[in-house]
């Protein structure tokens, strides 16, 4: 049971994605977790207000199905898998102490930045709020999400989704070495 309470190594993830990928592919539907976010306001009723919501979303079914998966599949990490020690390494530790969190590695999410009474702080509204609203607008902006066009998109050698993901990359930069030490000093 060693074995289901790790996390998969890269050689038994990837190849199972491989193969999502390419069902999906071969059944021509496109793999996207910022397109359900549609679907659910489609679902609510939205498409009689906004066109953009006025579509056929009993066709997106699976990709709901699939985040609801993504939901038990966390419930179920949490509580059954072994999440409390964190493999990262010591020169990430080392900045992650320089910026004020203790013992990083130690659990899966550092309180420091995860918790209700950090959140409500001004540092902790701005990484939730304006990070929310940065992401939201970047997925809509760029046609989909990190998932979407990293996955799907290059699996399907879309060139708009090569710039997508050139342009998530250095956004990820750029916020992780620019942004975030900012944060962590006010």
């Amino acid at each position: 049971m060693e074995f289901l309470s790790q996390p998969w190594p890269w050689y038994v993830a990837g190849p199972l994605i491989a193969f999502i990928m390419f069902s999906l592919l071969l059944s021509g539907k496109r793999f996207g977790l910022s397109s359900n976010l549609r679907s659910m306001c489609a679902i609510m009723g939205a498409g009689k207000h906004c066109e953009f919501f006025d579509f056929n979303w009993r066709a997106q079914m699976w990709n709901l199905i699939f985040v609801l998966g993504l939901i038990i599949g966390g419930a179920i990490s949490v509580l059954f898998l072994d999440t409390e020690q964190v493999n990262i390494s010591k020169e990430t530790v080392l900045e992650l102490q320089q910026l004020g969190i203790q013992n990083p590695g130690s659990t899966l999410l550092p309180a420091e930045v995860f918790s209700w009474n950090n959140l409500l702080t001004f540092r902790g509204l701005i990484m939730i709020v304006l990070g929310g609203f940065f992401v939201g607008f970047g997925a809509r902006y760029a046609g989909g999400c990190t998932s979407g066009h990293a996955i799907s998109g290059l699996s399907d050698l879309q060139k708009p989704s090569l710039i997508a993901v050139v342009g998530f990359f250095i956004g990820g930069l750029f916020v992780t070495y620019l942004i975030t030490p900012f944060l962590f000093t006010f």
